[in-house]
């Protein structure tokens, strides 16, 4: 993204917050699933002990590590900026 003296545009500061909320929504979601197909049998069910322990602990540090990976991700992606309209083209007249 360019900048003007240092200091960001305002459609760029927008951008950035969509980002980040995007980033953070796609995340708590893809998280809860995770967790509700590890964990859910574990809540519904009526397992030995061990069995629902161990459940609820893959499911909650897979679901945080998920969480991570996926805002991770995203802002990564937003942050090398956006692809060109037509690779390989370096003129508008090719």
């Amino acid at each position: 993204m360019a900048h003007t003296r240092g200091q960001r545009t305002q459609s760029e500061r927008d951008a950035i917050t969509v980002e980040i909320g995007y980033a953070l929504a796609s995340a708590v979601f893809a998280a809860a699933v995770l967790f509700g197909v590890l964990a859910g049998p574990a809540l519904l069910f009526d397992l030995p002990t061990t069995v629902e322990k161990v459940l609820l602990v893959a499911g909650t540090a897979l679901a945080a590590a998920l969480f991570l990976l996926r805002v991770t991700s995203v802002l990564m992606r937003f942050r090398q900026g956006p692809q060109p309209s037509q690779p390989g083209r370096t003129s508008p007249d090719s």
